[in-house]
């Protein structure tokens, strides 16, 4: 996110309040006996254990010790920033994009900017502005996430769906010709992730947060967030889709079983589908994620995460050389794009061979090929708020009431929005709301 002064004034004033102090002498960051530096690291993605590993065998004077947490979204966050408080975060934490911000006007991050600096020019430009906050850098970017449509191709045949949806409009025709031929089984599922909505909102036009005058804008009520809540209301008002909570077992029991045939995710989400529906695996594909005006595709972007280096780390200068190194790193990454699914953030990597190799689960398809051709459609401008780790907790909230019927997608928007404004002043920000 770029840097803007509400959040640098903010982060001043808590840092100032929070005194947060070293790590403590728990192991999680310190020299060891003939001067070997050890770190802890925090983070829950697959792969990340074995790229640690990596590290650490090419390493000999730096042992990283790779710990495992719930995600940020399901308490990992909380986790950090308690530690951080506490002064006994881990010197590294695997951190959301989204969440940087909130971690900086939090004082749980340290400016690694001297050490991060020289490496500054192997990213592309937009994922370093999300570890980049006031002119300070926090840590290294890991990848991107563009999204598309993963999908049956046997079921697709089976239901008359001759061809991927490559609109919306063409996805909600799907939808119906499927739930006609069988009420039991949808096209997709309506989950309660608020990040892939976000992505969603994100390929229409639909800004969260900006910045002007010195003011935070926040527009999560806009017209254009409208338009992408008002299509999937209508979806779920058709009883079209499915709703279970996202990445949970009974989501990919029906999937397994041939219930729900199609899912609009993330990168990331590959590796994940094919571990957990494994009796389905060659009969997947991924198609490009469908779009409102097929004359000017643009597509979303759900997630992208950063390396970064908790407050008080005793030995920041190490701690930036793993995250750079985990970034960058020919077999490190290897080992992401395999195993967690990462599309690199940094620049030699989007080269890389790994991203070229049939995969056997999506019937040998080189899957890395749709995200490469649509990541220069992405918007790049897209900006988080300081307050990601409370707006994200109401959208997902929201999203699981209307999935059940609950509340309807507009009325969610319109709430958050004032839940967040409300929270932004409470910080002490200049905030101002449109529509």
């Amino acid at each position: 996110m770029r840097a803007i002064r509400a959040v640098a004034l903010a982060a001043s004033v808590l840092v100032a309040a929070t005194a947060v102090t070293a790590c403590s002498s728990d192991g999680s960051d310190s020299a060891g006996a003939g001067g070997k530096v050890t770190l802890d690291f925090w983070g829950w993605a697959p792969g990340y254990e074995e790229a640690v590993a990596q590290f650490n065998a090419s390493h000999p004077d730096i042992k990283v010790n790779y710990q495992k947490t719930a995600s940020g979204s399901k308490g990992g966050y909380t986790k950090m920033l308690t530690a951080a408080k506490a002064g006994n975060a881990p010197c590294l934490a695997m951190v959301g994009y989204e969440t940087m911000p909130s971690f900086v006007a939090a004082g749980a991050l340290q400016d690694v900017t001297e050490y991060a600096a020289p490496s500054k020019k192997k990213f592309a430009d937009w994922t370093w502005n999300q570890v980049t906050v006031a002119g300070h850098t926090y840590g290294a970017p890991v990848d991107t996430a563009p999204m598309a449509l993963f999908y049956r191709k046997d079921l697709f045949a089976k239901y008359g769906i001759d061809k991927p949806p490559a609109t919306w409009a063409e996805y909600e025709a799907a939808a119906e010709k499927v739930h006609k031929a069988d009420p039991d089984v949808s096209l997709g599922s309506f989950g309660n992730d608020a990040y892939n909505y976000a992505g969603l909102a994100w390929q229409a036009g639909a800004k969260w947060f900006g910045t002007g005058g010195d003011k935070w804008h926040v527009t999560l009520d806009s017209a254009a967030g409208r338009k992408v809540a008002g299509y999937w209301q209508g979806l779920l008002d058709q009883k079209l889709l499915a709703s279970h909570p996202s990445f949970d077992p009974s989501l990919y029991k029906d999937m397994a079983a041939g219930k729900v045939i199609a899912d609009v995710n993330a990168v990331w989400a590959a590796p994940i589908l094919a571990s957990s529906v494994k009796s389905t695996s060659g009969k997947w594909a991924v198609a490009p994620m469908p779009v409102w005006d097929a004359d000017k595709p643009a597509y979303g972007n759900d997630g992208g995460s950063a390396t970064a280096v908790m407050k008080g780390c005793e030995h920041p200068e190490q701690a930036t050389e793993f995250a750079t190194w985990l970034s960058t790193n020919k077999d490190s990454l290897s080992t992401l794009i395999k195993k967690t699914g990462i599309y690199p953030a940094a620049t030699a990597g989007l080269d890389h061979p790994a991203l070229s190799k049939p995969d056997p689960f999506y019937g040998g398809q080189k899957i890395y090929d749709v995200f490469k051709k649509e990541t220069p459609h992405i918007d790049t401008s897209w900006q988080w708020g300081p307050t990601m780790t409370q707006t994200s907790t109401d959208v997902a909230d929201g999203l699981g009431a209307a999935g059940s019927g609950g509340k309807k997608l507009p009325d969610v928007l319109a709430a958050t929005q004032k839940k967040t404004v409300g929270e932004m002043k409470q910080q002490g920000l200049d905030v101002t709301t449109s529509r």
